[in-house]
């Protein structure tokens, strides 16, 4: 990400708002998105993997079949 484009907006002194360009602000949100799913991902192989058989799980999401 290039730094070049920043648009700062300054209030008495501080940084409170900053425009970028809508490719930079897309890349930014595709990379955030990114490091959720990693997170997520960790998150589920953390848990510990539970089995079941098929008849369980038939009967579970197709009771009288």
């Amino acid at each position: 990400m290039e730094n070049e484009n920043l648009d700062l907006s300054v209030e008495d002194g501080k940084r409170i708002a900053v425009i970028l360009d809508i490719a930079e602000y897309d890349q930014i949100v595709e990379y955030v998105e990114e490091i959720e799913d990693l997170v997520a991902l960790q998150e589920v192989r953390e848990e510990p993997l539970q089995f079941r058989s098929l008849d369980e799980f038939l009967s579970e999401h197709n009771p009288g079949v």
